[in-house]
């Protein structure tokens, strides 16, 4: 198995000194792209995998199509990460309030992700819900890496579950689907012409 580990926030030096040193060099490859500028070619991959980051590019309408032309056609594609136990409609829940900002609106349960990707037709999901005890988890991970972010910790702890979780989707692209070519510019021919004054 190869691996082509893509991230935009974490140095690729550094991710491949941490490959190195489990001796994974040959197998595992860093490299550092925003994941709407993938540098890599259609059918390249026999899965995608996203960790803790579709939900800041993954609600676009229009990226399941983007990123499913890296994919095989019938392979799989999968996210895992911070999301909701069901959508809130309506005010954010008191309790949420203090570490809720605009941004949070990217969270969104499996059944929004289900229906998000199913209605595009270019993936069939096999798998959409949210982890058992994810809150928990999530909650252990902010007190490992930023024991100092309490609005999240404490909204984690406060909420238990209620609302906030971790979720998950996998999907099969469809191997029938023809997927939308991506607009990178619009071929126009110029012709020059005299301008009329009036």
């Amino acid at each position: 198995m190869q691996v082509w580990a893509t991230d935009l926030w974490f140095s690729a030096d550094e991710r491949l000194t941490r490959i190195r040193d489990t001796g994974t060099e040959n197998a595992v490859f860093p490299i550092h792209a925003d994941a709407r500028a993938l540098p890599f070619a259609a059918g390249f991959f026999d899965a995608i995998l996203s960790i803790d980051s579709f939900v800041y590019y993954g609600t676009d309408d229009l990226y399941l199509n983007y990123l499913a032309r890296f994919v095989k056609p019938g392979g799989q594609i999968g996210i895992a990460g911070a999301g909701l136990v069901q959508e809130i409609d309506g005010p954010v829940p008191d309790h949420l309030k203090a570490w809720w900002e605009p941004s949070m609106a990217c969270l969104h349960s499996a059944g929004w992700w289900r229906q998000h990707w199913e209605r595009s037709t270019i993936a069939h999901v096999e798998v959409a819900d949210t982890m058992t005890d994810g809150w928990k988890h999530w909650l252990e991970w902010q007190h490992t890496v930023a024991p100092g972010n309490r609005a999240e910790i404490d909204a984690l702890a406060t909420d238990q579950g209620r609302h906030l979780g971790y979720v998950r989707a996998v999907a099969r692209r469809r191997p029938e689907v023809t997927l939308d070519e991506p607009i990178t510019s619009i071929p126009v021919t110029y012709t020059k012409h005299p301008l009329h004054h009036s």
